[in-house]
C-alpha cells in the first residue's frame, strides 16, 4: 500500500510539474504576479526578416519584442486580463517573400502588426495588412513612404529625411565636408532614400556628392572605393544594409579608404562592430539608442540574454544591445497601451486608439503626428572604437 501511495504522489508531482510548464520560447517573467490569471488570448504579429540581407538585425529587433512579452506577458483591459502571444513570421529580406509572410500573419489572426526592420518589405506587405484592417506599428522602418496614404501603419522611430539631414550636419559639422561620396543599393528604398536625403541635404549646405548605386548580388566594391578616392571625397555616406556593408568595410580598410565612413541605423550592428574592429576605419551611425542611456533596461535586458541560448545566438553571440532591439520592445508597449486607450483587443478599436497613444519609453516619449509617424527631433550618433569593437556614444545630433 506504501509503495502504491508513494507511485500516486510521484505522479502527482510530474503532472503538476507538466502544468506549471513554459514556452522556452517565452521565459518566466522577471517580476510575475502571482494573483493575475490570464483566461484568453491576444495574437501580435511580428514581421521581421530572420534570414536575407537583413537577418541579423531583423533577429534583434524582434528580441526587443520578446523580450518585452516577458516582461509584461499580459494585458488588463476592462479588467479582465488577457495572455499576450507573439506571432512571429520571416519576411526573409525579400519584398516578394514579404507578401506570403505578411497573408500567414492575416490567416493567424493577429490584432496587431509590430515591423519590419527594412522599409521595403514594409511596404510591400501593407496592402496585405491594409486590405485585412489590420494596424501596424513599424520599427525600424524609416523610409517616409511607409504610412504615406496608410491610415493603418503607425511608427515609433524616426524617418529617412531627418537621419539624412543629421548625417549632412554631421559631415559637415564635424568635418568640415565639401564634398561626399554616396554608395546605396539599387532598388533599395531605405539605402536610396537616405543617400537621397542626405545629397539634398549636404548641397543645400554648400557640398558637392557623388552618387553610384551597386545591384543585388554585388560582392566586390573596389571599383567604388577607388572612384571615392580618385574623386577626392572627404566622406564616404554608405546607407546599406548589413551583409553588404560587411563586404564593403571589410574592403575599404584593405583600400584604405582614407576617409570617415557614416552611416544610418542599418550599421547600428554588433555584426559591423565585429567587422570594423582591428581595421584602420573611422565609422560613425546615426541610431535610436545608445547603450546606457537606461542601466536597469540594459541590465536586465543582458540577463535575460544570457539565460536564453537562443536570445543570445540571434543578438550574434553577445549581449551588445543594438537600438533597434529597444525598438522593438517599445513597440510591443505601444501596442499593448492601444489595447488599453481602445478598451478592446480588435483590429478596428486598436487601429481608432493609435493615433491618440502616448507611451514613456526607453527611447523616449512615443506619440504620433498626422501621417502616424513618430515625432522625433535629435538622433544619436555613435563611434565605433575600432580597438574594442564597440560602438560609444559620439553625441545627440539635431538638424539646421
Amino acid at each position: 500500500m506504501k509503495k502504491v501511495l508513494t507511485l500516486l504522489l510521484v505522479a502527482v508531482m510530474l503532472l503538476g510539474l507538466c502544468a506549471c510548464g513554459g514556452n522556452s520560447n517565452n521565459p518566466t517573467p522577471a517580476n510575475p504576479d502571482p494573483g493575475t490569471e490570464a483566461t484568453d488570448t491576444i495574437k501580435i504579429g511580428i514581421f521581421q526578416p530572420a534570414s536575407g540581407d537583413n537577418g541579423a538585425p531583423g533577429k534583434q529587433e524582434t528580441l526587443g519584442s520578446q523580450y518585452a512579452n516577458v516582461v509584461q506577458p499580459t494585458v488588463e483591459i476592462n479588467g479582465k486580463t488577457y495572455n499576450v502571444e507573439l506571432v512571429i513570421v520571416d519576411n526573409e529580406s525579400s519584398n516578394d517573400k514579404a507578401v506570403s509572410a505578411a497573408q500567414t500573419l492575416v490567416s493567424q489572426d493577429v490584432s496587431v502588426v509590430l515591423g519590419s526592420y527594412g522599409s521595403g518589405v514594409s511596404i510591400a506587405g501593407s496592402d496585405v495588412f491594409g486590405a485585412a484592417g489590420i494596424p501596424c506599428i513599424g520599427v525600424s522602418c524609416t523610409n517616409p513612404q511607409v504610412t504615406l496614404g496608410n491610415d493603418f501603419y503607425f511608427r515609433v522611430c524616426f524617418l529617412d529625411p531627418f537621419q539624412g539631414t543629421v548625417l549632412a550636419n554631421l559631415a559637415v559639422d564635424q568635418y568640415k565636408a565639401q564634398k561626399a561620396y554616396v554608395l546605396t543599393k539599387l532598388g533599395d528604398d531605405y539605402s536610396v532614400g537616405v543617400g537621397n536625403y542626405f545629397k539634398n541635404a549636404f548641397e543645400k549646405l554648400g557640398g558637392e556628392c557623388i552618387v553610384e548605386t551597386f545591384q543585388e548580388g554585388n560582392s566586390d566594391f573596389t571599383s567604388y572605393i577607388t572612384k571615392a578616392k580618385n574623386e577626392g571625397c572627404q566622406i564616404c555616406v554608405a546607407p546599406i544594409s548589413v551583409e553588404a556593408a560587411a563586404l564593403f568595410l571589410e574592403q575599404a580598410a584593405t583600400q584604405d579608404i582614407g576617409m570617415p565612413i557614416l552611416a544610418g541605423d542599418t550599421f547600428d550592428s554588433n555584426v559591423i562592430a565585429g567587422v570594423g574592429k582591428g581595421k584602420n576605419l573611422d565609422i560613425y551611425c546615426s541610431t535610436f539608442y545608445v547603450e546606457g542611456g537606461n542601466p536597469e533596461f540594459d541590465s536586465n535586458f543582458k540577463a535575460w540574454m544570457e539565460s536564453d541560448a537562443t536570445a543570445l545566438a540571434n543578438n550574434g553571440g553577445n549581449t551588445t544591445i543594438a537600438a533597434c532591439s529597444v525598438l522593438g520592445y517599445d513597440a510591443y508597449f505601444v501596442a499593448l497601451e492601444a489595447m488599453k486607450k481602445a478598451g478592446a483587443f480588435d483590429k478596428d478599436s486598436i487601429k481608432a486608439a493609435l493615433p491618440d497613444v502616448e507611451y514613456d519609453g526607453v527611447t523616449g516619449h512615443i506619440a504620433f503626428d498626422e501621417n502616424g509617424d513618430a515625432i522625433r527631433d535629435s538622433a544619436f550618433v555613435k563611434h565605433l572604437n575600432t580597438e574594442t569593437g564597440e560602438y560609444e556614444l559620439f553625441g545627440i545630433q539635431q538638424v539646421k
